[in-house]
């Protein structure tokens, strides 16, 4: 049985991200990272910054419901460029729940950008193989308790309304699947086998 596969959308008025979740299962599969010291300059203290991905562009993201059964959604890097705008218009940088439930104080976003190797912006390290247009961020932990607690956490999921439109799902299916696998493989292999 084929999976139909869905291009996520973004219009003007309605849809867009409203929140980012704190999530124990990210639906991207790729967890955040977790600064606690400072690391460069000579300030005492923690660093309490969370870091990581929020939409990786042109990944399918798995999907089982009762209006669609089972599907994919992908994010292209246009779509998610006019949802981080959207987002930064309407001010929900302080917009952060655990788990898509429970509002957090003292949680927000101060570090935002779009994967551009044309302009310079490349991933952090140890997300490589992120495409360029996919979403990343930092966000600083204020609150004691959800900073004593981040383990119980591994990334990012963005919560909003976005408009679905079906796409030629096998093909598209089988090239974003081959690109993930190739991706994750040459990541794990020794540098020397690789070639720039």
């Amino acid at each position: 049985m084929e999976i139909p596969v869905y291009k996520m959308t973004i219009d003007e008025v309605d849809e867009g991200v409203s929140f980012v979740a704190l999530v124990e299962h990210p639906a991207i599969e790729r967890p955040f990272q977790a600064f606690a010291k400072k690391q460069r300059f000579s300030e005492t203290g923690e660093k309490r910054v969370l870091t990581g991905p929020l939409m990786l562009a042109d990944t399918p993201i798995y999907r089982n419901d009762d209006t669609y059964g089972e599907y994919y959604v992908v994010f292209d890097a246009d779509t998610i460029r006019k949802i981080v705008q959207k987002y930064f218009k309407q001010g929900n940088q302080h917009n952060v729940n655990a788990e898509h439930s429970t509002e957090l104080d003292g949680v927000y976003m101060f570090e935002s950008y779009l994967i551009d190797r044309d302009r310079g912006i490349n991933p952090p390290k140890g997300y490589e193989d992120a495409k360029n247009g996919s979403w990343f961020g930092s966000f600083k932990v204020d609150n004691d308790k959800v900073w004593e607690n981040r383990e119980q956490f591994t990334g990012f999921s963005v919560e909003g309304l976005f408009g679905m439109k079906p796409t030629n799902s096998a093909l598209e299916m089988a090239l974003a699947g081959l690109a993930q696998d190739l991706a994750a493989f040459l990541q794990h292999l020794p540098s020397r086998y690789i070639s720039n």
